[in-house]
């Protein structure tokens, strides 16, 4: 498989994220929100460009083959880093290996352990069950998710 590549958010094309995060098949495992507009995205990546530079935090843009496949982060949520992971249906077969890059980020920023939350409507994951320090189930910001405590190595 050819390699993934990550980039700033200032170093992408805010419309080709727009029009991933609000595809249908992507907000279906995505916190209910109105879709996006032109000035709420700009808001929302401003946002995460200030968490990219918190430190232990990283937010990139996920870009395969040329094609912003989505996003992801280590982002200080609840007094804890939690991983993020937004991928485009179309390129969803490449979670598992944007999920190793950032268990790589996590050990080469210091983490002894991160979180993962997945929203209720996606399936398990039996690699995750595998390696977690524990699965549980979390109410955060009105929704229900599967959280996957994961040490790092």
């Amino acid at each position: 498989m050819k390699a993934v590549k990550y980039q700033k958010f200032s170093e992408i094309n805010p419309s080709d994220l727009l029009s991933m995060l609000n595809r249908t098949k992507v907000r279906k495992h995505l916190i209910d929100h109105p879709l996006f507009t032109v000035d709420t995205l700009n808001t929302w990546m401003d946002a995460k460009i200030a968490v990219d530079s918190i430190p232990g935090c990283r937010i990139r843009a996920i870009v395969f083959e040329g094609t912003l496949a989505g996003w992801c982060g280590i982002q200080l949520e609840y007094e804890k880093y939690e991983l993020a992971i937004v991928i485009d249906d179309q390129f969803w077969g490449l979670g598992k290996a944007v999920f190793q890059d950032m268990m790589k980020w996590a050990k080469e920023l210091g983490h002894k352990e991160v979180f993962i939350h997945f929203l209720h409507t996606r399936p398990g994951y039996r690699f995750l069950d595998k390696i977690a320090k524990s699965v549980h189930k979390t109410n955060m910001h009105g929704d229900n998710f599967t959280t996957y405590q994961l040490e790092v190595k």
